[in-house]
């Protein structure tokens, strides 16, 4: 074959200009259905130009194309457009296909690269948490958790973040069930207590853990949530109390909230705010 009539492999014979018109109205169909569904009530097709910065035309092309493939559709009563069950198909594959430990491992790693201590991951079992990844501090003193352990809820940092988003219903079926058992003298062994506690960690954001589980270790932890604000998993910096005393509890507690919001998002989740009735799970 003749350098003139050579092509690149893989490349259709043809392609060139049309290829970036192709994309350009890929990443402009795509920018729509982002429109369409950030407004479940559906948009007008004037609403959807203004909003996507395009002609009403060109706007109008592209929604059609999306809703012969089942993409979008078009309310027959109101005129208005709005998403179709393929796109929430190709949602909920997203959502039955994520990895919260996979997603999670990389913002432990630099969770510790930027505290110098432990950052665990843990999920909620019942009335207990249970520790799932780990990434370790290089200290010659830190804090180690075997993965597949497990700690009570209301005993350790990772268990009052989770604890603190779920339904007051499940809270008291977990009181009655587990009760409040001291593991130190610190630990919060009465029912006022907790809830006092809970209702502090949705307003921070932050739980912290002051020798709750074990005798000079601090913790603070947050939660990672699915996309109805629902408890996933938490994350937290664990050390000694020598190198995180209280006055750098806060500190790293924001830290540690701004990473779990991160992992949330890459997630697909929503984080509640602090007065935003706890959802059912």
């Amino acid at each position: 074959m003749s350098d003139g009539k050579r092509r690149t492999a893989g490349r259709p014979a043809g392609s060139g200009k049309s290829t970036s018109g192709h994309s350009q109205s890929l990443v402009r169909g795509l920018n729509l259905l982002e429109r369409l569904s950030a407004s479940p009530g559906g948009l007008a097709l004037s609403e959807v130009a203004e909003q996507a910065d395009l002609a009403p035309s060109t706007t109008h092309r592209l929604l059609q194309a999306l809703q012969s493939q089942g993409f979008v559709t078009q309310d027959s009563e109101l005129g208005v457009w709005k998403i179709d069950v393929k796109t929430f198909r190709i949602g909920s594959s997203f959502i039955e296909a994520r990895d919260f430990v996979g997603t999670s491992r990389p913002f432990l790693r630099r969770l510790t690269a930027q505290t110098g201590e432990t950052a665990n991951l843990g999920v909620r079992d019942n009335g207990t948490a249970v520790f799932l990844a780990q990434s370790e501090s290089p200290q010659m003193m830190r804090m180690i958790t075997r993965l597949g352990s497990r700690a009570p809820l209301h005993a350790s940092g990772v268990g009052k973040a989770l604890m603190a988003w779920l339904p007051d219903s499940e809270v008291e079926r977990i009181l009655d069930e587990r009760g409040l058992a001291r593991v130190t003298e610190n630990t919060l062994h009465t029912p006022e207590a907790l809830r006092e506690g809970l209702a502090e960690i949705r307003h921070q954001g932050f739980a912290c853990d002051r020798e709750e589980h074990a005798i000079g270790l601090h913790c603070v932890a947050a939660c990672l949530h699915d996309e109805h604000g629902i408890p996933l998993a938490a994350i937290s910096v664990s050390g000694p109390k020598a190198r995180i005393p209280e006055e750098r509890l806060a500190e790293l507690g924001v830290r540690v909230r701004d990473t779990a919001a991160e992992i949330t998002a890459q997630l697909g989740g929503r984080v509640p705010t602090a007065g935003e009735p706890v959802a059912e799970a």
